[in-house]
């Protein structure tokens, strides 16, 4: 798959070099949507304090990282109950729902009690969702954050249908400021320890069932026209022994694309006016997907199964494409389908 490239290591190895003020300049060059933030340098050392969420499991707030993927943040949850579930679960329509959220401090680049507002925001699920744009508030509430783990609660009230969204947390103080802020949300995930980003769905699909349809999204970051990717990764072959079929329905627009870039891709077979069959979930793809400067164009991925299995799996679904770093292949964001098959 693209991620494994060398080039793509080595490009990211030289973003990790750049400080914070040399790719604030490079995102202030490529991308006109930048929104300035204060630089970490311009707070006093006395003054300043490091609350992080983290992005993976191993992640201790040291920024940039290179961790892949970004978008899966385990400090970020979503639960039926204000008491904190075990796993975080899809929201439920017309109910209260509650996002949990950790709040780590102190990170390696400050201490002390810290003082701000968390925010979090949902868009529809995919990749290349701009900043600010694509994103709208949930909730915020303002708290001290000790030394420790804080756990904050937001309730999620009015849930839009169909209930299925990404979700963005971003702690917001003066005295523990982003790095920089542009529109670009993987490349802020990245640099920013305190913002997180969580895009992660259950998928209950029933023998012989009616279709579980999802949606997702592929945006572009940059004010310019260019192409993305939209890749596929399998963990488990649960969904397969099951006779587990995965049919993306691109849509009108984004197929009329695709055909007029060459109709490029693998793994996949056409079965309909606009939609194709995955027929490899671990290195499919679906490229040169051409998307205007700004834009986002949501699709549909449509899940069946023909037989009964006890086997976990999932599916990560990518936009993967240019970014403002300069970047060519980088992941613009996914969302991973955790699969469970069973009966009527």
């Amino acid at each position: 798959m693209f991620r494994s490239t060398t080039g793509r290591r080595a490009r990211r190895s030289t973003l990790a070099l750049l400080t914070g003020t040399a790719v604030a300049a490079l995102l202030s060059v490529s991308s006109a949507g930048a929104a300035p933030v204060q630089d970490r340098s311009e707070v006093g050392v006395s003054a300043r304090t490091d609350v992080y969420i983290k992005d993976v499991s191993a992640d201790l707030g040291y920024q940039p990282h290179s961790y892949d993927p970004l978008w899966k943040s385990p400090d970020i949850k979503v639960c039926p109950t204000a008491i904190e579930c075990a796993v975080s679960q899809n929201p439920r329509v017309g109910v209260t729902n509650y996002i949990f959220v950790k709040l780590r401090n102190p990170g390696p680049y400050g201490t002390g009690t810290d003082n701000g507002t968390l925010r979090v925001y949902r868009t529809t699920p995919g990749g290349g969702a701009n900043w600010p744009g694509a994103w709208t508030q949930i909730g915020a509430v303002s708290v001290p954050v000790f030394a420790g783990v804080t756990t904050v609660t937001i309730p999620w009230n009015g849930v839009p249908g169909p209930g299925h969204f990404c979700l963005l947390a971003r702690w917001v103080s003066p005295t523990d400021p982003f790095t920089f802020e542009g529109p670009s949300i993987s490349t802020n995930v990245r640099h920013n320890n305190n913002i997180a980003w969580r895009n992660v769905d259950s998928v209950y699909v029933l023998v012989g069932g009616p279709i579980v349809w999802r949606p997702f999204a592929i945006g572009n970051p940059l004010t310019t026209a260019a192409r993305s990717s939209v890749t596929f990764r399998q963990t488990g072959t649960g969904f397969q022994n099951a006779g587990g079929r995965l049919v993306v329905d691109l849509g009108p627009t984004l197929t009329e694309r695709w055909l007029a870039g060459g109709a490029v891709g693998k793994g996949i077979r056409q079965v309909g006016q606009t939609q194709f069959e995955v027929l490899d979930p671990a290195t499919a793809s679906i490229d040169n997907l051409l998307l205007n400067g700004g834009e986002r164009v949501e699709f549909g991925l449509n899940f069946t199964a023909a037989a009964l299995t006890t086997e976990k799996a999932s599916i990560d679904v990518i936009q993967v494409g240019p970014d403002v770093t300069g970047e060519e292949r980088a992941d613009l964001g996914g969302v991973q389908y955790d699969i469970t098959v069973g009966r009527q």
